[in-house]
């Protein structure tokens, strides 16, 4: 992937592929750039410029292949040699995550879990194996690891954080409403499940005091 791919860029290439599959799976096997980018949310020339940015063409009587317009995408977005993934809390939420999670995506596979709970540890979970929270740091440098998510209470995010990059993980997904400090090339994505919730709680509100208008 290009340096100065932008991290908006990446995000609706990720929604691209997804909408794809799903055509796919129903059967539709040419896309055309409007209909693609009004599924998307997005312009069509913001559309084409963002297929264009890596590489793949469509037909102007066709439109896009969806089977080969989303295997590029995978192309550009994945590392071929496949990349690890851990997951840092077996909650409720962590266990959500790892049974949605699970297959999705072969290149990029969730391959273990963490958890201080003697009750799950070295059990499989959705298909993972739980391992000590005291394993973490060894297992990530071990295993090489550069991807995690944490699903751990607040109070335990930022120390599980310091681990990780100490680890040499260059990577987080976020879950703990909480700001987690992290060197400048450590890429962090803040996941607030109560600050999305409450946004649309507001425009549901909104939206019916505008229709009661």
């Amino acid at each position: 992937m290009p340096l100065n791919t932008s991290e908006k860029t990446v995000g609706r290439l990720s929604l691209y592929r997804r909408l794809l599959q799903e055509l796919s799976t129903a059967s539709v096997s040419y896309v055309y750039s409007h209909q693609l980018a009004t599924k998307a949310g997005v312009t069509a020339a913001k559309l084409r410029r963002d297929i264009m940015a890596i590489g793949y063409t469509g037909s102007p009587s066709k439109g896009y292949d969806v089977v080969k317009l989303a295997e590029s995408i995978a192309h550009f977005l994945e590392d071929p040699e496949g990349q690890p993934a851990v997951i840092i809390g077996v909650g409720n939420l962590g266990r959500a995550i790892m049974s949605y999670f699970g297959g999705r995506r072969p290149k990029l596979q969730l391959v273990a879990a963490f958890d201080s709970d003697e009750k799950k540890v070295n059990r499989v979970i959705h298909n993972i194996r739980c391992f000590s929270a005291d394993s973490l740091e060894e297992y990530i440098v071990q295993n090489s690891i550069k991807v995690a998510v944490i699903t751990v209470p607040v109070t335990q995010a930022q120390n599980v954080a310091d681990i990780l990059v100490r680890s040499g993980v260059k990577g987080i997904m976020n879950f703990a409403p909480i700001h987690l400090r992290v060197p400048s090339d450590v890429f962090i994505e803040d996941i607030d499940l109560a600050i999305s919730l409450e946004k649309v709680a507001y425009f549901a509100r909104q939206n019916k005091q505008k229709k009661e208008a």
